[in-house]
């Protein structure tokens, strides 16, 4: 979707609303990790994330990873936020949400909604594969055409002729090679190596992976060995090329 972190998927006949790494709660999860006091951005996210399903008429709501942002059970305002925020979704679309690392106790705060929480290691539904991206993913997510990962929230710093610079939230694409996961013989690789999606965080205040800094490490197990010529493409879809030489 142009100037938007998300993007749409047709899933076994569903059309599906995609974004990753929402980190709802992440103000109280900032207080009380750093000491850094930012007003809620609560009610924005909602607001945001509902007009993206209106505008799209999504039968589903995939989260792939990290709906909330505290890791372990959320509580207090990150609770309320969550519960706000899915119930407003479910006003509109199904929700299934693939848990990240931040997801340790969302399914038991959500336990009396009708949300789809799938395993941690991924979820296919039909040519699309969706997982978190923190641990490897199931060798039937492996198996699709698309492969769609969040957990690396990327960016792109950018750099203008005086030397200001900035950094961007981005989208990396590239074919999914098979090198990293040659020694799982449970993975039915297709005959040719599925198109990769690492999709940008939904949430612009939880920072991330500066795909063009060197120094940078990427966090998936698998990046950047398994995307050896994948680029990256800015919201509005800017089309950058090689993320290495940006």
């Amino acid at each position: 979707m142009p100037g938007e972190p998300a993007a749409t998927a047709d899933l076994d006949g569903e059309r599906a609303l995609v974004v990753a790494d929402v980190h709802a709660g992440i103000e109280a999860g900032l207080r009380y990790e750093r000491g850094v006091e930012l007003d809620s951005a609560a009610d924005a996210r909602r607001d945001r994330l509902c007009s993206l399903l209106d505008r799209t008429d999504a039968d589903r709501l995939v989260v792939v990873g990290d709906l909330a942002h505290r890791i372990g059970d959320p509580s207090g305002a990150e609770t309320a936020e969550l519960r706000a925020l899915v119930d407003a979704a479910l006003d509109r679309a199904a929700v299934t949400l693939v848990p990240g690392n931040h997801d340790a106790g969302v399914a038991e705060a959500l336990a009396d909604r009708p949300v789809d929480v799938r395993d941690p290691t991924g979820w296919r539904a039909g040519p699309v594969g969706f997982a978190h991206g923190h641990t490897w993913p199931a060798p039937a997510v492996l198996g699709a055409e698309s492969v769609v990962v969040g957990h690396e929230h990327p960016r792109v710093r950018l750099e203008d002729a005086v030397g200001g610079a900035r950094s961007e939230r981005a989208w990396l694409r590239g074919r999914l090679q098979s090198g990293p996961f040659a020694d799982d013989g449970d993975v039915a690789w297709p005959a040719s190596d599925p198109e990769l999606v690492v999709v940008p965080a939904f949430n612009g205040r939880s920072g991330g992976t500066r795909v063009n800094v060197e120094a940078e490490a990427f966090l998936a197990p698998f990046l950047p060995d398994a995307l050896a010529d994948g680029e990256v493409y800015l919201l509005d879809g800017t089309r950058l090329g090689d993320y290495r030489r940006v």
